[in-house]
């Protein structure tokens, strides 16, 4: 199926790594010109950009950072610069603390706020001109299903997320006309994202939770973010779309 992506760009939060990696090399392989976006490690993402260029598509890596509005403004005006418009924006970047909520301090409290939730306002409202001048605007937030269903030590990232679904909801009520759709993926628990030494401790009680058996790869996601980015997928907004092999059965 073509996802007509081709001469289309797309800006990938996080892109550098686990999911985010993988969500911009699924993006440039259906044509797509990626801006990936990193915090801190730019070697990481020339790393991602070079494996793009190298398979023949286009890239470009963008610093930011996504507490702050002004970076993230200036991000969004250098990858339209540079690679000629944006039709798509992921909202993959995401801090977690796992930690009980009786623990937690407000310094943890603000930094996951202001990665999870604020990045995520900031990006959008950044964005949301140039997207509704594509005419096919995506955007598609990813969080984790711990923000629709709820987990212990998750709590502080959680409720962020939750509000990332609410803000899709209402993007998608408002910029739907300008042909703009805003949907989230919830994620169970990918193991690219986790401290390998933990998962091997805790596997054979975390697979009780998935009817799959088995915990979620960045491959599993990728390709349902393409769909939601990609301009086929226009009658799909203010969703919320749950890749979790079975941890969340939510209607």
């Amino acid at each position: 199926m073509d996802m007509q992506l081709k001469g289309r760009v797309a800006l990938v939060t996080g892109g550098t790594r686990d999911v985010g990696r993988q969500i911009s090399l699924a993006l440039a392989a259906e044509g797509a010109a990626v801006a990936v976006h990193y915090g801190r490690s730019s070697d990481e993402a020339a790393s991602v950009v070079a494996e793009i260029t190298q398979n023949g598509g286009k890239a470009a890596a963008f610093q930011a950072n996504l507490a702050d509005h002004a970076s993230v403004a200036g991000m969004v005006e250098g990858v339209v610069a540079q690679l000629g418009g944006l039709d798509a924006v992921v909202n993959n970047a995401g801090l977690a603390v796992r930690k009980p909520f009786k623990q937690t301090t407000p310094e943890e409290w603000k930094s996951q706020i202001d990665v999870n939730l604020l990045g995520a306002i900031h990006l959008c409202h950044a964005a949301m001109p140039h997207l509704e001048k594509s005419g096919v605007g995506r955007i598609v937030a990813i969080v984790g299903d711990s923000s629709r269903v709820g987990e212990s030590g998750l709590s502080i990232v959680g409720a962020a997320r939750a509000g990332v679904i609410a803000l899709m909801k209402s993007i998608a009520r408002e910029a739907g006309r300008a042909g703009v759709t805003a949907n989230t993926i919830a994620l169970g628990l990918v193991e690219t994202g986790h401290d390998p030494t933990w998962l091997d401790a805790n596997r054979e009680k975390l697979v009780k939770f998935y009817p799959t058996r088995r915990l979620g790869q960045a491959e599993d996601v990728a390709p349902a973010v393409v769909l939601l980015a990609s301009p086929v997928s226009g009658w799909i907004t203010g969703q919320t779309l749950s890749i979790s092999g079975g941890y969340s059965m939510v209607g």
